[in-house]
């Protein structure tokens, strides 16, 4: 298992993360704080602002070479769900964005959107999607294309649990670095496999790092796709604690606020004791966890 914690290294190419994404077009950027690259991935309604079971794994068929995948830090499980269901909607092309969009539209309600980069995996996105069912609680769970053939069945859990499953690239690469041609790779190879999986094309996408450029925003668009970004970072990529995750969260809340924390690419242990203490907690004191919403027909 790979240590997911920031390295000198690891931060420099993070800041040069951020000046690529700046420099590859005016009012593009990376939005709020990006996650370090080698790590795992990682902010709602288009408003028109711009802006984890615990057991261990099983192995995977014989029949088919082991991956090792760049976001995945555990061994592959494989799964088997219900058969994918048919489109039931036809994809809208959004307008190409200049920005990532950061937070909901709440009309003034104390709503907020909780989101999970860098998914499926076995080992925590259970846990998580236990905790949300148990409070009656939506997500926007963002997922790396490469996770999804060893965890189909989490994908088509999340949504016949009433999830939201989002596009966060094939590999979780840099995308500012790449050709037009790779960006469109990643991003078009997992909208596939999602439709594949659940039987409709997601209609958000999130890029790795938060390093967004031209290409990204009109590539996104063509797939249907709005960009989706976030209001409050957890950090919990860098496991900083239980109680330090659980006050970002408690700390940022408000109205239209979105939240990014991950699901995968490291140990997310942390992750999942806070959404058990601050989710609650926040349910209590009147807020509602929503979706983000955009034209459908």
């Amino acid at each position: 298992m790979k240590d997911d914690r920031t390295t000198p290294a690891r931060r420099a190419l993070l800041r040069g993360a951020a000046v690529l994404g700046i420099a590859a077009t005016a009012g593009c950027f990376g939005t709020d704080r990006a996650r370090p690259p080698a790590g795992a991935a990682s902010g709602t309604a288009a408003t028109g602002t711009a802006a984890g079971a615990t057991g261990g794994p099983a192995p995977g068929p014989q029949a088919i070479a082991p991956m090792k995948p760049s976001t995945y830090r555990l061994q592959p499980l494989t799964g088997h769900g219900t058969p994918a269901r048919p489109r039931t909607r036809a994809l809208v092309r959004p307008a190409v964005r200049r920005a990532p969009i950061l937070r909901v539209d709440s009309g003034g309600r104390r709503t907020m959107v909780l989101t999970f980069d860098d998914g499926p995996d076995p080992a925590y996105t259970p846990d998580i999607l236990r905790v949300l069912r148990a409070h009656d609680t939506p997500a926007v769970f963002f997922v790396c294309g490469e996770q999804i053939p060893w965890n189909k069945h989490l994908l088509r859990r999340m949504a016949d649990e009433g999830h939201v499953i989002g596009n966060h690239t094939w590999s979780h690469p840099l995308l500012p670095s790449l050709s037009r041609a790779a960006i469109r790779s990643e991003m078009k190879r997992t909208s596939d496999m999602i439709e594949r999986t659940v039987g409709e094309p997601p209609l958000w996408f999130r890029a790795p790092y938060g390093a967004w450029n031209r290409a990204v925003f009109e590539i996104g668009a063509e797939l249907g796709m709005e960009p989706l970004a976030w209001t409050v970072d957890t950090v919990d990529w860098e496991t900083p604690g239980t109680t330090a995750i659980t006050r970002a969260v408690r700390e940022g809340a408000g109205p239209g606020v979105v939240v990014l924390s991950h699901d995968a690419g490291g140990d997310r242990s942390q992750t999942v004791r806070a959404l058990r203490t601050w989710l609650p907690g926040l349910l209590a004191e009147g807020y509602t966890m929503t979706l983000p919403e955009r034209e459908r027909v």
